[in-house]
């Protein structure tokens, strides 16, 4: 374990104890801390900035109300960063199977610190890199949005938000051969979106 996941365990430790202190004092920084990245997910998962803010505020509602009727021992095993995403994904589960259509673009502006930071670099190396780092985001971004939800959610929690996969065979019930199985299977359905889109730019070219 290197030192910044010691730090998030000792940061996540520290809210378990403060929740127990004081739910409904403390659970503001739970939102605080876990809001933007929980957001962020939720976007990816439907790409749409309306569905994303829907399913991160039933989520915290959710969380609030399962912490209030759980008991200490209860709270204080939970890995909290894991469980979080699992009321997300729940939540948006339920809410994307009674959509017909989803959106195909997601905001660069509204996808979370990882896209941020990426832009952040390329921007320092001028405007050339800036521009090909923002286009190569969105087209990840749309590649994504068109991979079924089983596929997307595990290569978003794997890739992108970087649970390890005990976390994400915890997170999902299933054993880790599955759910490595599954980030390989999307991993490959992208990389043929990824290669149709390069095919059809040298068409146009």
């Amino acid at each position: 374990m290197n030192r910044a996941d010691e730090a998030g365990l000792h940061q996540e430790q520290a809210l378990l104890n403060s929740l127990l202190a004081d739910l409904d004092h403390c659970f503001e920084q739970v939102v605080l801390h876990y809001e933007q990245r929980l957001f962020a997910f939720a976007l990816r998962l439907s790409g749409s900035y309306e569905e994303a803010q829907e399913i991160t505020q039933d989520a915290f509602v959710r969380a609030y109300h399962a912490l209030s009727g759980y008991s200490v021992e209860q709270v204080r095993s939970l890995a909290l960063r894991a469980w979080l995403y699992q009321i997300v994904l729940n939540v948006a589960r339920n809410r994307l199977r009674k959509l017909r259509h989803l959106p195909t673009c997601v905001s660069l502006e509204q996808a979370g610190t990882d896209a941020d930071e990426e832009l952040e670099g390329a921007r320092a190396e001028g405007p050339e890199a800036h521009l090909e780092a923002r286009e190569r985001l969105l087209l990840l971004q749309q590649a994504l949005l068109t991979l079924p939800l089983a596929y997307r959610e595990v290569i978003v929690l794997r890739h992108i938000e970087g649970l390890s996969y005990p976390e994400l065979a915890r997170l999902l019930n299933q054993p880790i051969g599955t759910v490595k199985a599954r980030v390989h299977r999307g991993l490959a359905q992208l990389r043929q979106v990824l290669a149709q889109h390069h095919a059809r730019e040298v068409l146009y070219d």
